[in-house]
């Protein structure tokens, strides 16, 4: 696969924070991306650089071959919605798309007109005087009518209900699948958006601890519950992400996949295997990796937002 963007050693740090620690990692060619992470962990800090909206301290960046710093060539091919967009006081949605359109070259204003209606956007009102759902309607369209060769979502559906993000979902698919493109989905709501994405990267506290196609991720752990002793015996030995217990059952969850011997083993031991959701992954994933920087048991996390 061709890589568009490449990065190396990327390192950035505001004083004594330090939000992206020389991080490495290569974005293909009209892959959809799920980019994900808990609040703080560095995901909106690497787009602003990769769209040149900010400065690394350190390390290179290539998007297209070239550093996209005040770069025309390479920004008017990179459509970067976030969360936090800035608007004049007295601009419309109207005016946003207006400019949007003048941008991007491969504008579909005929897929903006549907989504307007779709997402039920009133066009003359003024963005600031928006609903939070509004708001994110704006980015959404301006995300998927520009077309663009890369496109950066930074947490596009704060403020859409669930019918509203599942036409944003459904859109993107329908528009992916015949105009293939390079997507950077940035969201914590991870078992919505797992059908999504295809390729999984997650960072934790500025580094990247997981790179890999989201059919192998969902492969790589197990989640076995039964009796604590058995359950105990068959993990021993095994990298263990998750454990917890309600008595004498345990359930356990630990990366690697079992053989067919083994899953026998299983069977006749009474015990019992469960898939491990993309979520549960990544959230177990991200817990496992702070607690094993502060050398002490992971603690349960209810979810992993960006």
């Amino acid at each position: 696969m061709t890589a568009v963007i490449e990065v190396q050693g990327l390192t950035k740090r505001y004083k004594d924070t330090l939000a992206l620690d020389a991080v490495s990692f290569a974005i293909e060619k009209d892959t959809i991306y799920g980019f994900l992470g808990r609040n703080g962990a560095g995901k909106t800090t690497a787009m602003s650089i990769l769209t040149a909206q900010n400065f690394a301290t350190s390390g290179s960046v290539r998007v297209f071959g070239d550093d996209p710093y005040e770069n025309a060539r390479v920004l008017s091919r990179v459509c970067f919605v976030r969360e936090s967009q800035k608007y004049p006081d007295d601009a419309t949605a109207k005016h946003a798309l207006a400019a949007a359109r003048l941008f991007f070259p491969h504008w579909d204003q005929q897929l903006a007109d549907q989504l307007i209606e779709e997402f039920q956007l009133p066009l003359r009102t003024r963005i600031k005087k928006l609903s939070r759902g509004q708001l994110s309607a704006v980015g959404v369209i301006i995300g998927l009518a520009s077309r663009a060769e890369i496109t950066f979502f930074d947490e596009p559906y704060l403020g859409l209900d669930a019918v509203a993000r599942q036409i944003f979902y459904d859109r993107l698919l329908a528009d992916y699948a015949e105009h293939p493109r390079t997507i950077l989905l940035s969201s914590h709501l991870i078992d919505e958006v797992a059908n999504l994405v295809e390729r999984v990267l997650v960072i934790d506290h500025g580094r990247i601890i997981m790179d890999e196609t989201t059919e192998d991720a969902l492969q790589k752990a197990t989640n076995l519950v039964g009796p604590a002793d058995a359950v105990e015996e068959f993990t021993r030995g095994r990298e263990v992400i998750h454990r917890e217990s309600l008595g004498r059952v345990s359930s356990v969850t630990f990366l690697g996949t079992l053989t067919a011997a083994e899953r026998s083993e299983v069977s006749a031991a009474g015990l019992e295997l469960a898939p491990v959701s993309l979520q549960q992954l990544i959230v177990r994933s991200t817990q496992h990796a702070g607690a094993s920087e502060q050398g002490a048991p992971s603690a349960d996390l209810k979810e992993v937002a960006s």
